[in-house]
């Protein structure tokens, strides 16, 4: 029996009040079925550029995203103001799925991977003849990455007025990579054949400081406009003229430009795949004992690449998988 002066109350008469948590979540996300379809050119500090119709917009990227990355050759559906006028700005609300993705990690014993340019088809491997000297365990990476990426590799040797490109042209090609020469300055029947190869295709364009990217992609692409640093004389080494990457266009395809590399990290790559990488020497690990890692004795590679002068080639390979190992710097 109540207290005199107190009304009879029940459960119905109490009320709460929801908290912030018990209100019903979803997984759903907006359609966006008016979103126009763009293709990243650049990034920089949380903008992107992006190119649709003819016409570049800058945009920033929704929140529902996540903290996934958009890189350099991302396609992305935009929503708001998709003007490309002077002071608008989009929003990417979805990012396309990938065909392909050129990835790297910081060093060879970290596997946490940075993708570097995405939907690419073609890799660009520039090396210079000279002035920088031509540094082939760094095209042996990038040829790694290449094939792990599913991309196809292409060799493009710089400053033959400057050495020779017998050597490396005889030390690739034995894997059947396409190899391509140009010198200063560049004969109109050259331009010609590099334009022909980049035709219709979206190449990504690496290399380390100095070795001529960047005079390259202002001769073909002369609006670019890419700064061209000079070398030390002394070193060796070249200075960072492209501080990010960019997508340009060139006839029906994209020539990706990528800042000027030290180190190429393949942390992130298997043992197993860097050794499919060196297919010149597949032949030689037929005769490998099961589960040969190719550094201990025993291994078949080491009879084989005497018989076959490919002793500087199984030396790039026992140096990456060591690298990988984290036992021996390369």
């Amino acid at each position: 029996m109540s207290p005199p002066g107190y009304a009879r109350l029940d459960e119905d008469d109490v009320r709460v009040r929801p908290g912030r948590g018990s209100r019903p979540r979803t997984r759903r996300r907006p359609a966006h079925s008016s979103a126009v379809e763009g293709f990243v050119t650049s990034v920089d500090r949380g903008r992107y550029g992006c190119m649709t119709d003819g016409r570049l917009i800058v945009a920033m990227k929704a929140r529902e995203l996540g903290r996934g990355s958009v890189v350099v050759g991302d396609r992305v559906a935009l929503t708001g103001d998709t003007s490309g006028a002077e002071g608008t700005l989009a929003r990417i609300v979805r990012v396309e799925p990938r065909t392909s993705a050129l990835r790297r990690s910081a060093d060879d014993t970290d596997p946490a991977e940075q993708i570097i340019v995405a939907n690419a088809d073609q890799l660009v491997i520039v090396c210079s003849l000279a002035s920088p000297p031509p540094r082939l365990r760094f095209v042996d990476r990038c040829l790694v990455a290449a094939y792990d990426a599913g991309l196809d590799p292409l060799l493009l040797l710089t400053k033959a007025d400057l050495a020779s490109p017998r050597r490396v042209r005889a030390f690739y090609r034995p894997l059947g990579l396409p190899m391509l020469t140009t010198r200063r300055p560049l004969p109109p029947r050259t331009l010609a054949r590099v334009r022909n190869v980049l035709t219709g295709r979206i190449s990504v364009l690496i290399g380390q400081s100095g070795v001529g990217k960047s005079t390259l992609v202002n001769t073909l692409v002369p609006e670019a406009s890419r700064s061209v640093g000079t070398v030390n004389p002394v070193t060796g080494r070249g200075r960072h003229t492209s501080s990010s990457a960019v997508a340009l266009p060139l006839g029906e395809g994209w020539l990706i430009d990528t800042p000027g590399l030290r180190g190429f990290g393949l942390g992130h790559v298997s043992a197993e795949r860097i050794v499919e990488a060196f297919g010149d020497l597949a032949e030689g690990t037929v005769s490998c004992p099961p589960g040969c890692d190719h550094l201990s004795a025993g291994c078949a590679l080491d009879e084989w690449a005497r018989e076959h002068h490919a002793e500087a080639r199984l030396d790039s390979l026992r140096r990456l998988l060591r690298s990988l190992q984290g036992t021996s710097p390369d």
